[in-house]
């Protein structure tokens, strides 16, 4: 890889991994279009730990909390964020099993630009209708464990390249009544364990199959995507205060009307 095709790449995973506008379709769109060079499991491990690095520092006061109330439950005693705790991990279940069980058919069969194309559309527009219709009457420390499992199938719906993991969560979590605040907060703390779990998957494959490591490179990835993740978290949470959905859902829907007319004169 150059190191422009590292410092763009690495921006759009730390960008793109909490907007909701799909992180993976953004990131093989550029090899599709320019014919770029798959950027190697490596660079992927790198880029996921700079966006890992900033979701736990934002968030560092809500994770230890979540952490000392899972620590006191595991002792008996209950708590909201013990509580809470325990519904990140089982939102997570869902995702983690779906992977395991797809992962071959989603990187052969899944990973092309039409389906990209149809799932920014599709999955966009729902979005769209989500917060459009949302009611925002519960907070985060209020949700329920019917609404726990809701999102956390919505977020292994969001295997499918294009579909974004961030987007499907919140858009569920916007349906399920949780005020857009709390939608953002209760996603971007499922991607904890979701960017945990693809790090390590990708991580076993890079130890069966060992690179060539270019570690300036992969140092370089990581801090862009995490000074990208830590500064677009920081925005995306006071544009959606502002503007709600709208901005993403607008983004989205020209990204795959641009997409279309692309694969369908150019291809």
């Amino acid at each position: 890889m150059s190191t422009v095709e590292v410092i763009i790449l690495a921006i759009i995973q730390g960008i793109t991994e909490f907007l909701p506008i799909s992180s993976s379709a953004h990131l093989i769109l550029p090899s599709a279009i320019f014919g770029w060079q798959d950027q190697g499991i490596a660079f992927d491990v790198a880029v996921h730990v700079g966006t890992l690095l900033a979701v736990i520092l934002y968030f560092r006061q809500d994770i230890t909390q979540l952490t000392v109330g899972w620590l006191n439950s595991c002792r008996g005693q209950q708590s909201t964020y013990g509580t809470l705790a325990w519904m990140v991990i089982a939102a997570t279940i869902p995702a983690g099993l779906a992977g395991l069980l797809a992962a071959d058919l989603i990187e052969t069969l899944l990973r092309s630009p039409w389906v990209i194309a149809i799932t920014t559309l599709v999955f966009g527009s729902l979005l769209w209708y989500a917060d459009s219709t949302a009611k925002q009457h519960t907070a985060m420390e209020q949700i329920g464990w019917r609404q726990v499992l809701i999102i956390g199938l919505a977020q292994a719906v969001s295997l499918i390249p294009g579909t974004s993991r961030s987007g499907i969560t919140m858009t569920a979590g916007l349906m399920l009544g949780l005020d857009r605040a709390s939608a953002a907060r209760f996603s971007f703390l499922l991607s904890i364990p979701i960017i945990v779990l693809i790090g390590g998957y990708q991580a076993s494959k890079l130890m069966k199959n060992p690179e060539i490591y270019d570690f300036s490179s992969l140092l370089l990835g990581l801090v862009l995507a995490f000074v990208s993740a830590l500064i677009c978290i920081h925005l995306f949470l006071k544009i959606i205060s502002r503007m709600g959905m709208l901005p993403f859902v607008i983004y989205r829907l020209l990204l795959g009307v641009a997409l279309i007319i692309y694969l369908s004169f150019f291809v």
